[in-house]
């Protein structure tokens, strides 16, 4: 998010500016499987993965502060032309690509447990080895070791999550066209109006998630059910998060005079983002909600 052009033309820009070695992809590597090595000991309860985990996540957010930092400063000083501007373009649709198919594994897996395996642990024949089975979608397992729990309905915080993101993107809409049109307050107003209703969404998320463990006893170890729904609605929280992250910066960097009318990519692709995380919340709204 970082192609931002300066105020003078691109064609005086390197025909095609290539950075010199880097150490922060190794960094951010490293970080990620620090992280990913923390989180899934953390889920199987083993002492101390939550710090490991957190380590990751700080060090990590460290790494793309520097190393974004460096891609804005060589945007701002003239670097980059009309070539590099399309590379960024194609790395982030690569990039979102990558992310439907991460959310597309999820949903996968939702699909393969209600409708090829539950029907087929409920037929005639599995009868006789769980009697007890109920093919209803929320049971507790055929062997009827999770506890019992109550499923999370649309009504209300599931519905009025859906009316702040789709509001958001409205937002987000028109404070990128006064940007293309040169106004820069009413850009940031309403950039800053998207970062807060991202914001609430995240505190009702979280509200949610007290009421499901407190209230429902629903939990991630409450069978398939509860596995699906928080890793579905967990990974989308967190990219809620990291698209009000990325969208804080561009506002940072709108406040300082970053972007101009035609050339300000580091804000349409956090956008894309933005409007894919919106994207995927109806389909989570719909799939894991209503049916």
């Amino acid at each position: 998010m970082s192609s931002s052009q300066p105020a003078s033309p691109q064609t005086a820009a390197p025909y095609y500016f290539v950075p010199g070695p880097s150490r922060w992809p190794l960094l951010a590597g490293l970080s990620m499987l620090v992280t990913m090595a923390g989180a899934s000991g953390w889920v199987n309860g083993l002492p101390f993965a939550m710090p490991v985990c957190l380590t990751g996540i700080v060090a990590m957010l460290v790494v793309l502060y520097f190393w974004f930092g460096e891609a804005i400063g060589e945007s701002e000083s003239g670097l980059y032309g009309k070539r590099i501007d399309l590379s960024f373009r194609w790395s982030m649709s690569w990039f979102i690509f990558s992310e439907v198919m991460f959310f597309g594994a999820f949903f996968g897996a939702l699909f393969y447990a209600r409708v090829i395996s539950m029907p087929w642990l409920g037929d005639l024949d599995h009868q006789i080895l769980w009697p007890d089975f109920s093919a209803h979608w929320g049971n507790t397992g055929p062997a009827g070791i999770v506890e019992g729990f109550r499923t999370m309905g649309p009504f209300p915080i599931p519905t009025i999550n859906t009316a702040l993101l789709l509001t958001s993107g409205v937002t987000l809409t028109i404070s990128h066209h006064a940007l293309r049109a040169g106004h820069r307050a009413k850009t940031a107003f309403w950039l800053a109006a998207t970062i807060l209703l991202g914001a609430v969404f995240m505190g009702f998320q979280v509200y949610e998630y007290m009421h499901a463990y407190q209230d429902l006893n629903l939990k991630l170890t409450s069978g398939i059910y509860g596995s699906t729904f928080f890793m579905l609605t967990g990974f989308h929280g967190f990219h809620v998060t990291m698209g009000a992250i990325m969208l804080s910066v561009i506002l940072y960097r709108v406040l300082r005079g970053h972007f101009t009318a035609e050339h300000h990519f580091g804000f349409e692709g956090a956008a894309w983002y933005w409007h894919f995380v919106d994207v995927v919340w109806l389909g989570l709204y719909v799939v894991v909600y209503w049916l």
